[in-house]
C-alpha cells in the first residue's frame, strides 16, 4: 500500500467512515497483514475514546473493568466464531481463510466502518443476517461509530432480566447496575425509548423501500446500513455495488436515514415537533 492510499484508509479507519479510493475497497490489496492492521484499529475506533485516555494513565486493565467494553468484545468474538464456522462449511476450504474474512468483516460492520475484504453479499444467509444485526447494534458509546450502540443494548437486556425477576419476586426492588454503579431509571427509560424508536423507524422505512420495488434483502440492509452509517449492504447495495439502482424517492429516504442515524434520532425528529418551534 502506497503512502497516499495508507493515508486515505487511515482516515477511513479511525473515523469509522470506511471510505476507500479503490472500487473493491480493502479487497483490492489481497493482504492479510493490511487487513489485520485495519481490523485492530477499526475495533479500537469503535471503543469508547474515554477508555483510551484512561488507559494512558491507568494501564490496559481499564478496558476489562468497563462492562460495555466486555460486552462489545464478547459480541464481536461470538460473531466472528459463528460467521467463520458458517463460512468454513459453506464457502472456504481453509479455517484460516474463514477466520480471516469473518474477523475483518464482523469488525468492519459492527464498528460501522464499512470496509470490505470480500463480497459478503454472496455469503450464506446466516452470515448475512448476522452482519445486518451487527449493523443495527454498532460499537460503543463515546466512539465514532453509529447505530444503537452496545450500552443501550446492555440496558435493554438488563431491563428485560429485571422484569423476569419481578415475575418471581413482585415486590422486590431490583436496581440495574453496570459494574458497581446503579443506573438511574430515567437513563434506562431513555435507552429503551431510543432503541424502540430506532427499530420502529428501521422497519417503517424498510417497508417503504419494498413498496418502491426493492427486494426485502436490499430494502432491509439499505436502511440498516444508512441508519448506522456503515456503507455497504446486501442485495443491490452490496459491497461491490452502489446505491445507483435505488429509486429517486428511495434515495431521499436513505438520505433521511443517514441524517437520522448520525444525529442520534432525537436531534432530527425534534425539528418536526410543534413544541420545538413554539419554544
Amino acid at each position: 500500500m502506497g503512502s497516499f492510499d495508507a493515508m486515505i484508509h487511515a482516515f477511513g479507519t479511525v473515523a469509522t467512515g470506511g471510505f476507500s479510493n479503490k472500487d473493491i475497497s480493502v479487497e483490492y490489496y489481497h493482504s492479510p497483514l493490511i487487513e489485520s492492521i485495519i481490523t485492530i484499529f477499526m475495533f479500537l475506533s469503535a471503543t469508547n475514546f474515554a477508555l483510551h485516555a484512561n488507559v494512558l494513565r491507568q494501564g490496559p486493565k481499564v478496558y476489562w473493568k468497563n462492562s460495555e467494553f466486555r460486552f462489545y468484545l464478547g459480541l464481536q468474538l461470538t460473531a466472528i466464531i459463528l460467521v467463520a464456522m458458517n463460512l468454513r462449511f459453506s464457502i472456504y476450504d481453509s479455517i484460516v481463510s474463514s477466520f480471516r474474512y469473518a474477523s475483518f468483516q464482523v469488525v468492519s460492520i459492527n464498528s460501522c466502518t464499512g470496509f470490505s475484504s470480500a463480497d459478503f453479499a454472496k455469503w450464506p444467509s446466516f452470515s448475512q443476517f448476522a452482519l445486518v444485526i451487527l449493523m443495527l447494534v454498532g460499537g460503543s458509546t463515546g466512539s465514532t461509530t453509529g447505530a444503537i450502540k452496545c450500552l443501550r443494548i446492555m440496558l435493554l437486556l438488563k431491563q428485560g432480566y429485571k422484569e423476569l425477576r419481578h415475575l418471581i419476586h413482585p415486590h422486590a426492588i431490583i436496581p440495574i447496575k453496570l459494574g458497581d454503579k446503579v443506573i438511574p431509571t430515567e437513563v434506562v427509560t431513555g435507552a429503551i425509548g431510543f432503541t424502540f424508536l430506532y427499530i420502529a423507524i428501521f422497519f417503517t422505512i424498510s417497508l417503504a423501500m419494498t413498496f418502491l420495488g426493492l427486494d426485502i434483502v436490499s430494502a432491509i440492509s439499505s436502511v440498516a446500513t444508512t441508519m448506522g452509517g456503515v456503507g455497504p449492504g446486501l442485495g443491490i447495495v452490496g459491497p461491490l455495488s452502489n446505491f445507483s439502482e435505488i429509486p429517486y424517492i428511495g434515495k431521499w429516504l436513505l438520505i433521511f436515514c443517514m441524517l437520522l442515524g448520525r444525529l442520534e434520532v432525537y436531534t432530527l425528529l425534534i425539528l418536526f415537533t410543534p413544541i420545538f418551534w413554539k419554544g
